[in-house]
């Protein structure tokens, strides 16, 4: 059995606003503090902006705006979750990261469809995780990422290039 088995069906927990969300493992690197962002002009209201990471320049998502949920001000507990979708590296900002927790796959559910298609969240939401008697959603990242506006350049993109700037 590899390590990829072993994590399978791993999942970091976390708040934003009064909902419990969780992310499959394999795509958080890191955890850490929030620290200072810098920001970045004319950029969609919940790019927060970017951070440096050990040398390495990351953007940052406000999770709470992204859900269009109630901005709050940071706390000690907030935390940046350092997340990697396909090779585009993001940091999201949660409330606050609760535990990493087992979800089988039978606890996987359907997510219900009748009266919240307003919850921008949703979207962003393909299932329901039971642990124990607590019902966490389980986040998309390709599409909490890939919505209908683009958060990072492909690498692919040709425009990127033409600007002279190699990797």
């Amino acid at each position: 059995m590899g390590e990829y088995d072993k994590q399978q069906n791993k999942y970091v927990t976390f708040q934003s606003g009064n909902e419990y969300f969780a992310l499959q493992i394999k795509y958080v690197k890191e955890i850490i503090v929030y620290q200072e962002i810098t920001q970045i002009p004319e950029s969609e209201e919940y790019v927060k902006g970017l951070i440096n990471l050990r040398g390495k320049i990351i953007p940052v998502i406000d999770v709470r705006i992204r859900f269009k949920q109630e901005p709050v001000p940071y706390t000690d507990r907030t935390c940046i979750m350092v997340i990697n979708v396909k090779g585009t590296v993001v940091g999201l900002i949660v409330d606050r990261v609760a535990e990493v927790v087992e979800i089988k796959p039978e606890d996987v559910l359907d997510t219900p469809t009748f009266g919240n298609e307003e919850k921008c969240q949703n979207k962003y939401v393909y299932a329901l995780g039971k642990v124990g008697e607590s019902v966490k959603m389980l986040l998309d990242p390709d599409r909490l990422l890939k919505d209908e506006d683009v958060l990072v350049p492909d690498v692919e993109d040709e425009d990127s290039k033409e600007e002279g700037e190699e990797e």
